[in-house]
């Protein structure tokens, strides 16, 4: 059975909202302003993660972003990237451009749970907000791998949502990324 690894860039009050400044939110923009050795050491972190994924799961706007950023790109993340089989939950999307990019439509929860079922090993879930809302919700999720960046920005969409359950974790491993970063990883405890 697979098992789900949410991976997710957060500032420190939670904000997963508009990283790269693309989408004008006040105080996006925040994952370029560690600075460059920060984001090389970073970087370091994501392409190990990707080297150990067996798939990667995205939400349709999160797709579309990825596949915009990284189809044009060459060197050995983008190689590996684009030789992972991508998995896009959407209920619109008909022709994902991504090589190896499956659309899962239907029911969010039985095509996740289908989808772990038929894979081993980890499907990274990168970004995708409310796919993650949805899949912790529903006891999908296997892993949180959380890098933490320096800034309170206050608005903007949250890993964590409101709920009415307690998600209990269990801390696995914590380290400095660079100077300005911390890497957190979490196991769900069931």
């Amino acid at each position: 059975m697979g098992k789900i690894v949410v991976s997710e860039n957060v500032t420190l009050d939670g904000i997963v909202q508009d990283p790269t400044g693309e989408e004008g939110l006040d105080g996006g923009g925040w994952f370029g302003r560690v600075g460059e050795k920060n984001i090389e050491a970073w970087g370091k972190i994501a392409y190990d993660e990707a080297r150990h994924a067996e798939a990667l799961l995205f939400g349709r706007r999160s797709y579309e972003w990825f596949a915009k950023k990284w189809t044009s790109r060459s060197g050995e993340f983008a190689d590996r990237l684009a030789t992972l089989p991508k998995y896009v939950v959407s209920s619109t999307m008909e022709d994902p451009r991504w090589n190896n990019s499956t659309v899962l439509k239907g029911d969010v929860v039985s095509q996740v749970s289908k989808l772990k079922q038929s894979r081993e090993g980890e499907i990274v879930l990168y970004a995708s907000s409310q796919l993650v809302h949805a899949l912790l919700k529903h006891d999908l999720v296997d892993e949180l791998r959380l890098t933490i960046y320096p800034f309170v920005i206050g608005v903007g969409e949250r890993l964590f949502g409101a709920t009415s359950d307690t998600t209990s974790l269990r801390l696995v491993e914590t380290r400095n990324i660079g100077d300005s970063l911390v890497y957190l990883r979490y196991d769900i405890a069931r």
